[in-house]
């Protein structure tokens, strides 16, 4: 496949949502019904996905497409999961991690 200034962020966003998935470009085309190099030939920059086993790789990854595309939030997977654990806590946990999360990030590095 030609490369284009579309395909290099793609591949680097797709290989790092994989890593943090922590599961191989092999384990994760099987996972995905595919061939055992499906991913890799992407990562290679050798074929591009049709638009479905893209939505596939996103609902694999745990991602939507927007997320996927948004190169500036780093782990959208684990946001998720945070987000889904988060909305478990009753009001008065909330609040006392609220409160928690906001300390730890005016702390000085």
């Amino acid at each position: 496949m030609e490369d284009n200034l579309f395909m290099e962020p793609f591949v680097q966003r797709l290989i790092a949502l994989r890593e943090q998935k922590g599961v191989s470009a092999r384990e994760m085309s099987l996972a995905l019904g595919q061939a055992h190099s499906f991913i890799h030939g992407i990562e290679m920059k050798r074929n591009f996905p049709k638009m479905l086993n893209f939505f596939y790789i996103c609902e694999y990854l745990g991602v939507t497409p927007k997320e996927f595309f948004n190169y500036e939030q780093q782990t959208p997977g684990l946001d998720n999961e945070l987000y889904a654990e988060i909305q478990k806590l009753d009001m008065k946990s909330k609040e006392y991690f609220l409160n928690l999360v906001r300390e730890v990030n005016n702390r000085p590095k």
